[in-house]
């Protein structure tokens, strides 16, 4: 019997976990497209906006990395905005992320955006009901104005089951190289998962609006989520394959000759450890 695709991205509830070398092939192919998206962008002075929220571990920053890591940072550009300062807490809620926004041929990606409003400043009572309830009124027609003004917003919420969670929280307490992505805000996460299904279904509610809709990718397998997250972007995005003249290697000059492998003998060369 043939499996049925489910909605979520999963096979009758439960899918195998894809293979390294069957990722990074479907990876490759999909970054080519994320080079020629790179190639039309410039060409055109198109300006995107990419929004990333979710679950703390459902893989948002290796979601990124897989984005963004063989294209321009010029381009594509990773706004991951530390917590407010006190001046920045004092102004329009929106301003510290607006003054990020793409100018002609940038494609902006935010790593947590002004949803965070909606979600951990929410729960962990960081702001108002009344702030909270604002936001969600104008949240819509804020992105109303991004959008009639000529720029692309793509909203995507990735969402991990708890124990897949669990797990992956466990690794970053028990291994020294993901010690730094574990702080006391994922930990009050974890123990309040209702709290920010709540927060979350509320946001939902009121901010998954026609011309700015959220696209929710399932990441409890990491590669899956990736490459499934990445291939929708690109099926948002009119983009075309931009011509490029053939380039060919000019004939280096031999004007001006010398030894310039002697020149810089005796100077301070780093240690051949490898």
């Amino acid at each position: 019997m043939a499996n049925k695709t489910r909605v979520d991205g999963g096979k009758d509830g439960k899918s195998e976990k894809m293979e390294r070398k069957v990722y990074e092939k479907e990876l490759r192919k999909l970054q080519v497209e994320l080079c020629r998206l790179q190639d039309w962008v410039k060409a055109t002075g198109a300006r995107i906006i990419i929004v990333f929220e979710g679950r703390d571990a459902a893989g948002k920053g290796g979601t990124i990395k897989a984005l963004s890591e063989r294209v321009s940072p010029r381009v594509f550009r990773v706004t991951a905005l530390p917590t407010p300062s006190d001046r920045e807490k004092s102004q329009m809620f929106i301003q510290r992320y607006v003054e990020r926004f793409p100018a002609a041929g940038e494609i902006i990606i935010f790593d947590r955006s002004w949803y965070n409003r909606a979600g951990v400043e929410y729960v962990m009572g960081f702001t108002t009901k009344e702030a909270h309830r604002r936001f969600l009124t104008r949240c819509p027609e804020i992105e109303k104005y991004i959008v009639d003004g000529g720029i692309i917003l793509i909203k995507m919420w990735l969402e991990v089951g708890q124990e897949e969670q669990e797990k992956r929280f466990l690794k970053r307490i028990s291994d020294p190289m993901r010690h730094w992505k574990l702080s006391p805000m994922d930990l009050e996460s974890y123990r309040r998962w209702y709290d920010y299904s709540k927060a979350r279904d509320l946001m939902l509610d009121a901010t998954d609006v026609k011309h700015a809709p959220w696209h929710i990718v399932r990441t409890d397998d990491k590669r899956r989520g990736r490459l499934n997250c990445i291939a929708h972007i690109l099926s948002e995005i009119p983009y075309k394959k931009i011509a490029h003249d053939k380039v060919k290697l000019p004939k280096r000059s031999d004007k001006g000759k010398y030894d310039d492998i002697a020149a810089i003998k005796g100077r301070h060369f780093v240690k051949s450890r490898y």
